[in-house]
């Protein structure tokens, strides 16, 4: 009887133990629940900013690979200036040459038409039209005859240019910016002979830092600003 009477209060008991052994593992699967919704949330958010890491190396990239073409454009186009002033040179230099042999013919033929003349003067070169024309149209000369002081002003500028193309290369190779210090074994091999060219007057050059342009101490060579 005793049993019977307390078999009912053991049931209470019982089913008392089962539902807080439930209530405890809803609690359990509520705390897991809300563990894994922050796991989810951050790994969203580390999948987020990975997205935007490789979108700023992938733009950083191409913003790089850019100005490296451009770099090599540049490259390109420097060298094509410096090929083109070695040619004026040599075209100057030929054109002076000329204009010498001209002034020896023309002291030759002054001693032999007047003997007595110990030191015949020296007559100005006469060139083609062609060229006169030439040298009018590259340099916008308005006379008709072409001095050899004339002509070593025009290889002197010619020779300034060229050093200033070969500092611009230089510095863009050499990825140096505007007021560095260069010298002439920096620029030698980015000249004809890999060597700096004199003043055919006998002038000095001052290459100056990157941004100034060179000088000649010649009075009358120097770059037009």
């Amino acid at each position: 009887m005793k049993l019977k009477a307390m078999l009912p209060w053991l049931c209470v008991v019982a089913l008392a133990i089962g539902v807080a052994a439930l209530y405890s593992a809803n609690q359990s699967q509520g705390t897991e629940l809300v563990k894994l919704r922050e796991e989810s949330q951050e790994l969203q958010r580390l999948r987020a900013g990975n997205e935007e890491a490789k979108a700023a190396q992938t733009q950083s990239e191409n913003e790089e690979l850019a100005r490296l073409r451009k770099d090599h454009e540049d490259v390109l186009r420097l060298r094509n200036e410096v090929r083109q002033l070695r040619d004026e040179k040599t075209q100057l230099g030929k054109q002076l040459q000329s204009a010498q042999a001209q002034v020896q013919n023309a002291q030759a033929q002054s001693g032999r038409a007047n003997p007595s003349l110990p030191n015949p003067p020296a007559a100005l070169p006469q060139l083609s039209p062609e060229q006169q024309a030439e040298f009018r149209k590259r340099y916008g000369l308005e006379t008709q005859q072409l001095s050899p002081d004339l002509v070593k002003s025009n290889t002197c500028l010619n020779n300034l240019r060229q050093i200033e193309a070969a500092k611009q290369q230089w510095a863009l190779e050499k990825g140096r910016p505007a007021g560095g210090l260069v010298g002439p074994t920096d620029i030698a091999a980015y000249l004809p002979g890999n060597t700096v060219p004199t003043c055919p007057s006998g002038g000095i050059y001052t290459i100056n830092p990157i941004g100034i342009g060179p000088i000649c101490n010649t009075p009358g060579h120097a770059l037009p600003k």
